[in-house]
Parts: structure tokens; C-alpha cells; sequence
């Protein structure tokens, strides 16, 4: 019989200091070590996902001049990204609403996402308001900083994806794509992935039993809820469309990824799945072998093979690490690592920024020495004689980890209380 327990009873365990609470990284371990273990044994399972996700915005609320210095905004440019100013006029208020898309840019290099993070720093801002024609198309300056802005939310439109994509070229040549740095190249020589597979949120709760509109969550480190489903959800893959605060985010889990064709944004999303059922108990079990991983032709994104996530995460590396001594310090100007690495986080002074680093791989191939080790996989596809290497990794499975880790650990402390969705998802 299931037996079952109510949010309330688990949050009641929580205040008490008596709940349960693992990571879906080390539930997953005592899955695999066939540890004996129940749905009464556990109470919250914390799952994560940190990937590129292009449906990211921010609505930000700026002060720009004092009451009466403008009737409205026309344009705004924020560090030379294009915002949107509204809904809201404002009118002779000195205050700017804007929108600002996570995949705007200013130029190839710098992005929203890039623009998201450092606010979230605390760096200033340089913003350009271009005001009305009453006031003869005269442009504000200004420079904020997270302090100045009193509204700061970020909203996905689509994000958390159930399972993603891998991505290949099937033909001579290489193809520029979002899906690649240098473009991917062809025929069958590199594969793309994206999805954090066993850890991802709706992995973990396909049958969307806890999760649901209100669903309390965190985005990139800060308190956020689930306000419904995103864009191109479907009973098959369904996402989610969340919002949070941007004043208590963690730099450390956003930012901008400079792809072949430009920048795009990074996004981290944990929930908590309560236990409160045997049913939620046993979908939690879910492994990187039993998920499927569709491969598609890069040019019409249509899968035409698949593998699983086993291929991308299981026996690989989680993270990347640059041996110092291999490092042949290329005669020229800029080594190509410094140069392509989608997340700035490597120089040759330095090494790896580990704050910044994306793990994404794409140094291991970019530097001809092979001072970047890394274990990123290969996937075999059904009519190929070899398998493909994987390239780039567009999802974070140690920062996913690391995030869920930070959900457990406010759990534990009391400092996070599980919610009870009030409307459910189809």
C-alpha cells in the first residue's frame, strides 16, 4: 500500500531539524550501490540543472534622472545592450522599466547573460536612455549598480528542459550554430550535448506530481517559483517557466557562453522533490541510462539517432583541469583557448578561472598541446562504423551538483520550507 506524506509533515521535519535530505547526486550513488533504502527513509530529494538557456530575461526598474528631467523613454541601452523600456511610461518620474532578453547583445562577445552576471557582482552598469522627441531625442547617461535597482527579476521563458538534445554534422565542413564555438564540424567528426540527464528536475518528477505552479525553488542561488509551463513544453518534455529575485543570485551559476554565433546566457535552476510517495519515490530512481539522448542533424535539428545520458556522464569527467607544465605557450599573440573559450575563464598567467569555468571541454580541443585533460565522452551512432568524440558540453553537471548541494544545505539549516503547488501542470 502507499503509504503517503503530506508537504506539511515534511515540512514540519524540517523545523525540527529531523528531515531527511539528500542530493540527487548522492541518492543516486545509493541507487547504484543497491543500498537498502525506502520512501519512509527519505523525506527531500534536491535536484539541478545549470546549462545555457536562451529563454532568460530580466525586468529591471533603473533611476536615471531626477523627477521632471524627462517625460519618457524612447530606447536604453544597458553596457551597450539594446533593453526594452515599458510597459510602464514612467512619465517625468527620472525611473526607466526596461526588459532586457538573456540572448541581446552588444556585440559577439558580450551578451545579456554576460550583462545579468555582472550585476549580480555588484559592477557598474553604464546606462543610455534616449529620451522623447519633446525632449529632442536627448540622450541620459548614467552608470548603477545593483544597489540602484530597487526591481531586479529574472524569468525564463523556457528553461529546465525534461531532456535536451546532442547535435552533429552530417556533412563536409563546419556549420556555425549555437550549439558550437568554432562551428561543428563534419562529416561525424564532433557531437554537441546538452542536459544534465539523472539530476535534472523533471527527470526526477516526469509525472509532475510535486512540481507545479508556486512551486518554490532556487535560480541561480536565489529563492525563486515556478510561475507555469515555458515555451515548447509538451507532455514528453515538458519545462518550466520560473522567476526570481536577482539581489540574492550567485554569480557563480549564471552568465554569458560565447558560441559561434554569438553570446548566449547560462542559467541554474534546483528544486526540492519531497518523498511523499512511493510513486515519487520510484521515479526518482531514474538513471542516466534510461534517459534518452536524440541526436539530430545540426542543420534541421530533426533526431535521427539516439543514445543516453550514461554516453555523456557516466565514467567521464564532471570537470576540467589544466596542466601547466604541458602548456607550450604558442608563438602567437593569443592562444586559442584565451581566445575561444566561450565563458573568458582561462589565460595563460592564470590558468583556470574556476569560478567562471563552464566545464564545457572545448579548451581540450582548442589547445594543441594538450595542456587540458578531460574525459568528455564519445556516443556511437547507430550506422557509423566509430564512435563520435563529444566536444562541448553545453550543460554543467559540477555546478548542478554543487547548486542542488546549496538547496540541501538550506534545507537542513531551516532556512528553506517546501511548497505546496497551487495549481498543477498539464
Amino acid at each position: 500500500m502507499d503509504k503517503r506524506k503530506t508537504v506539511a509533515e515534511i515540512n514540519e521535519k524540517i523545523k525540527k531539524g529531523e528531515a531527511v535530505v539528500l542530493t540527487a547526486e548522492e541518492f543516486k550513488q545509493m541507487v547504484r550501490n543497491e543500498e537498502p533504502v525506502t520512501a519512509e527513509d527519505i523525506d527531500v530529494v534536491t535536484c539541478a540543472t545549470c546549462a545555457i538557456m536562451s529563454g532568460t530575461a530580466a525586468i529591471l526598474s533603473i533611476p536615471v534622472a531626477e523627477r521632471n528631467e524627462f517625460e519618457r523613454a524612447d530606447k536604453v541601452w544597458l553596457n551597450g545592450i539594446p533593453a526594452f523600456p515599458g510597459p510602464c511610461p514612467n512619465e517625468r518620474l527620472g525611473i526607466v522599466d526596461v526588459f532586457v532578453y538573456g540572448t541581446a547583445r552588444a556585440n559577439h562577445e558580450y551578451g545579456g547573460g554576460h550583462l545579468f552576471r555582472e550585476i549580480v557582482e555588484g559592477k557598474q552598469i553604464e546606462v543610455k536612455v534616449k529620451v522623447g522627441t519633446s525632449d529632442r531625442n536627448r540622450i541620459i547617461e548614467r552608470r548603477i549598480s545593483k544597489e540602484d535597482l530597487q526591481f531586479a527579476r529574472m524569468i525564463t521563458t523556457r528553461s529546465s528542459f525534461k531532456n535536451y538534445m546532442a547535435f552533429v554534422n552530417p556533412e563536409e565542413g563546419e556549420v556555425r550554430s549555437i550549439f558550437s564555438v568554432r562551428g561543428l564540424k563534419g562529416p561525424y567528426k564532433e557531437i554537441s550535448v546538452t542536459g544534465s540527464g539523472e539530476i535534472n528536475p523533471l527527470e526526477n518528477d516526469p509525472l509532475l506530481k510535486t512540481i507545479g505552479i508556486g512551486t518554490k525553488i532556487m535560480v541561480n542561488g536565489a529563492m525563486g517559483y515556478v510561475i507555469g509551463e515555458g515555451t515548447r513544453s509538451s507532455r514528453e518534455k515538458p519545462n518550466l517557466s520560473v522567476i526570481a529575485d536577482m539581489h540574492g543570485m550567485d554569480a557563480e551559476f549564471m552568465g554569458g557562453f560565447v558560441t559561434s554565433t554569438g553570446p548566449e546566457c547560462i542559467t541554474s535552476i534546483a528544486v526540492p522533490i519531497p518523498v511523499i510517495s512511493e510513486e515519487v519515490f520510484s521515479n526518482l530512481k531514474i538513471m542516466d541510462e534510461e534517459i534518452k539522448l536524440p541526436i539530430a542533424d545540426i542543420h534541421d535539428r530533426i533526431p535521427f539517432a539516439e543514445s543516453n545520458y550514461a554516453a555523456v556522464w557516466q565514467d567521464t569527467d564532471l570537470e576540467i583541469h589544466f596542466d601547466a607544465d604541458r602548456c607550450v605557450q604558442c608563438d602567437v599573440d593569443v592562444c586559442d583557448v584565451e581566445e575561444y573559450c566561450p565563458t573568458n575563464a582561462f589565460s595563460r598567467s592564470k590558468g583556470i578561472d574556476v569560478y567562471r569555468c563552464f566545464n564545457c571541454g572545448a579548451c581540450i580541443f582548442l589547445c594543441p598541446g594538450g595542456a587540458f585533460k578531460g574525459n568528455l565522452g564519445r556516443i556511437k551512432i547507430h550506422d557509423k562504423d566509430k564512435e563520435v568524440p563529444i566536444t562541448l558540453r553545453q550543460s554543467n553537471r559540477s555546478k548542478a551538483n554543487k547548486l542542488a548541494k546549496k538547496l540541501k544545505n538550506q534545507i537542513v539549516e531551516r532556512e528553506f520550507l517546501l511548497t505546496e503547488p497551487c495549481d498543477y501542470l498539464r
